[in-house]
C-alpha cells in the first residue's frame, strides 16, 4: 500500500506578506495581480469579512477602508524565494518529493518507518512553521488524489489540527468524499464539474461511484484514472524528476495603454530577455518563437486589434542575442500603428535539450558560444536579476506595471534586508 502526503502552503501569498511584516498578524491582508487589478490571494480574515477571490480592485474599497484591509502588490521574487526554502525543508523529511506548485509539495510516505503518521505530519508541520514562518496543511491518502481531498479537508477541521490521515483511516474515506463537492476534485474542471452537477453527481462520492464505461465515453481517460484514485487506485505516480517543458512564455498587461512603437518595442525586448533566460536555467534551447501583441478587451470605446507572429530559428538556441533580434523582425512585421496597445507576450517554443539537437554543417559559425550568456546569467545570479542586460530597452518605461504597494524584497535584495536596533 502507497502512502501520498500532499503539503499545501495556507493562504501562501498572504503568508508570505506577513512573514517579515508583523503588524500585519491578524489583519485582513489581500495580494493583487499585475497590475494592481485583482485579488489573488487572500488571508483569512479577508476572507471572513467577504472579499471574494478575483474581486477587482476598485470593487471592494469600501470593504479595505472599513476593515483595514493590508493591499499588497504581487511580489514574486519574495515568494518564489520563500517557496524554495519550504520545499527544500519537505523535501529533506521525505524519502522523495515532487514539487507541484509554488505553495504545494506531494512526499512519499512509504517505508518512513514511524509509528504514528499523523503524529509525525504534526511535527513536520510545526517544524515547518518554525523554520520557515508558513503555516501549512497536511492531507495523507493512499493515491495523490485522495491525498488532495484530505488536504482540504484538513485545512477545514479546526479538530484535525492541520492533518487528516485517510490512507490509515479507510473508514474516513466514505464521509470525505461525501463532504467533497464535486468542483472540488483534483482533476476535475469547471466544465466537467457542470456537466456532472447537471447529472446529479454533486460529490466526490457521487463521482466515484460512477460507472466506467460512463466515465470514460464522457471524460476520457483522465477521468476515468480521477474516478479510480478515489477509490484507492494508483493512477498517478510521484514525479520526483519533473518532464521538461516544451514551451516557455513571458507576458505581461502594461501598467497604462500605449500607443509608442518605441514603447512596445522596449517591453517586448526586456520579455525576449526574460524567457531567453528562462530557457537557458532549464539548460534548454528553443526552436521557434512567437510574440503577441493585443488591446485592452474591457475598453468598448477603443478599437480592438490582436497581433502575432511567429518564427523558426536557424539553429535551436537559447541565446539572448538571437533571440531579441528575431523579436524585433517579428514586430517590425506585424506591427499596426493607430492602436492603444495593453499588453504583450513572447512564446518559446519547440524547447528541447542543449546540445540534443542534430548540428548543422554552420553552427559553429552561426552560433558561437563566447561565454557571454553564461557571464550575464552569473552576475545576475550574484547581483540580483536585470543587474546586467542587453541594453536594448530604453529607460523610459510607460509601459512598467502599476505596484503600488509593492513590499520590500526581504530575502532577494541587500537593500531590503530587515535592519534590527539593539538597545
Amino acid at each position: 500500500m502507497a502512502t501520498f502526503a500532499l503539503v499545501d502552503c495556507n493562504n501562501f501569498y498572504a503568508s508570505c506578506e506577513r512573514l517579515f511584516r508583523p503588524n500585519l498578524k491578524n489583519q485582513p491582508v489581500v495580494v493583487l495581480s499585475n497590475n494592481d487589478g485583482c485579488v489573488i490571494a487572500r488571508s483569512q480574515e479577508a476572507k471572513a469579512v467577504g472579499i471574494a477571490m478575483g474581486a477587482p480592485l476598485f470593487k471592494i474599497r469600501t470593504l479595505v477602508e472599513e476593515h483595514g484591509v493590508a493591499v499588497c502588490s504581487s511580489n514574486y521574487a519574495l515568494y518564489g524565494d520563500i517557496s524554495e526554502r519550504v520545499m527544500t525543508m519537505l523535501g529533506s523529511n521525505a524519502p522523495s518529493h515532487e514539487v507541484y506548485s509554488i505553495d504545494e509539495c506531494f512526499l512519499d510516505l512509504d517505508n518512513l518507518g514511524v509509528p504514528d503518521l499523523t503524529a509525525w505530519c504534526s511535527s513536520l508541520r510545526q517544524r515547518t512553521y518554525q523554520w520557515t514562518g508558513i503555516p501549512v496543511s497536511i492531507g495523507i491518502g493512499g493515491t495523490k488524489t485522495l491525498a488532495k481531498l484530505a488536504n482540504r479537508l484538513a485545512k477545514k477541521s479546526a479538530k484535525a489540527g492541520g492533518v487528516i490521515d485517510l490512507a490509515h483511516h479507510p473508514e474516513w474515506i466514505d464521509t470525505a468524499l461525501r463532504k467533497t463537492p464535486i468542483g472540488d476534485v483534483w482533476g476535475v474542471g469547471r466544465r466537467w464539474s457542470q456537466m456532472l452537477e447537471e447529472r446529479g453527481m454533486v460529490t466526490a462520492h457521487d463521482f466515484a461511484h460512477a460507472q466506467d464505461g460512463w466515465i470514460r465515453q464522457k471524460m476520457g481517460v483522465v477521468g476515468l484514472r480521477t474516478a479510480h484514485e478515489l477509490r484507492g487506485y494508483i493512477c498517478h505516480a510521484l514525479e520526483d524528476q519533473p518532464q521538461p517543458k516544451q514551451t516557455t512564455c513571458c507576458s505581461r498587461s502594461f501598467g497604462a495603454t500605449i500607443t509608442d512603437k518605441s514603447q512596445v518595442h522596449d517591453a517586448v525586448m526586456q520579455f525576449a530577455e526574460r524567457a531567453a533566460e528562462k530557457v537557458r536555467s532549464a539548460d534548454q534551447v528553443a526552436g521557434a518563437m512567437q510574440i503577441f501583441i493585443r488591446t485592452d478587451p474591457f475598453n468598448a470605446n477603443a478599437p480592438q486589434k490582436s497581433l502575432s507572429g511567429s518564427a523558426n530559428f536557424p539553429q535551436p538556441t537559447s541565446d539572448a542575442r538571437a533571440i531579441t533580434g528575431t523579436a524585433t523582425r517579428i514586430l517590425e512585421r506585424i506591427w499596426r500603428a493607430g492602436y492603444a496597445w495593453k499588453k504583450a507576450g513572447i512564446l518559446l517554443l519547440d524547447l528541447s535539450a542543449k546540445g540534443s539537437a542534430p548540428p548543422s554543417l554552420f553552427d559553429a559559425i552561426a552560433s558561437p558560444d563566447d561565454g557571454l550568456m553564461t557571464a550575464m546569467d552569473q552576475i545576475n545570479a550574484k547581483y540580483g536579476r536585470g543587474s546586467v542586460k542587453l541594453g536594448l530597452a530604453g529607460k523610459d518605461r510607460d509601459w512598467s506595471m502599476r505596484r503600488e504597494n509593492l513590499s520590500p524584497s526581504f530575502t532577494t535584495k541587500w537593500a531590503d534586508l530587515v535592519s534590527v536596533r539593539v538597545g
